[in-house]
């Protein structure tokens, strides 16, 4: 990984991407661990971490622990509300894609920032990692081609300036699996059970 002392660093973590990739390697992310690597890479400037978050029609959200720990311990947090849908089986599901979200929130640190890191291996980024390359910005992408199936975009790989795997970064960032057993009816985000597992 390319980083040079005086890199000033902003992180962009797609909260559900990021999730179901540790998921796949058997971990899961201590995030005090992550801010306080990449606080030595670099001069840190922001750690964005964007989740949609379900409204289940009271004022509690499973992952409302998880993002406030975030928002209390060094990171941006950015949400927006889930939508519900129903899935073909009549189980009630919860959808927030923050795509959108996190291309314009690197659009505008890419002035501010000498080097991204993207949290994501979702090959929509292509074109934003691109234009924030034409602002002068440095981007690695982190993700992983280790999992079965693998779930980094090869576009998005090509476009950046390094990718970093995961799994590299697991015994550094991570921390053993907690095993969790799902409700029966079990209608929850992945970005829900992971705060269960995070908090």
């Amino acid at each position: 990984m390319s980083f040079y002392p005086t890199d000033r660093l902003a992180l962009f973590i797609d909260g559900a991407n990021l999730y179901a990739q540790a998921r796949a390697l058997g971990f899961d992310i201590d995030y005090r661990k992550l801010l306080d690597e990449f606080s030595k890479r670099g001069v840190l400037i922001r750690a964005y971490y964007y989740t949609a978050l379900a409204d289940s029609g009271d004022d509690f959200s499973p992952i409302r622990p998880l993002v406030d720990w975030l928002d209390y311990n060094g990171f941006a947090v950015v949400t927006k509300p889930a939508k519900e849908y129903t899935d073909a089986t009549g189980r009630k599901r919860w959808r927030g894609d923050m795509d959108v979200e996190i291309a314009v929130g690197m659009m505008e640190m890419a002035g501010k920032a000498d080097h991204i890191v993207l949290f994501s291996g979702d090959g929509d980024f292509r074109a934003a990692v691109a234009a924030v390359q034409r602002l002068g910005a440095r981007v690695t992408v982190v993700s992983t081609v280790k999992s079965q199936p693998p779930m980094a975009s090869d576009d998005l790989r090509r476009q950046c300036d390094s990718f970093v795997d995961l799994a590299d970064l697991g015994p550094i960032i991570g921390r053993p699996q907690r095993i969790h057993q799902p409700r029966p009816a079990d209608s929850r985000s992945r970005a829900e059970i992971e705060a269960d597992d995070e908090v």
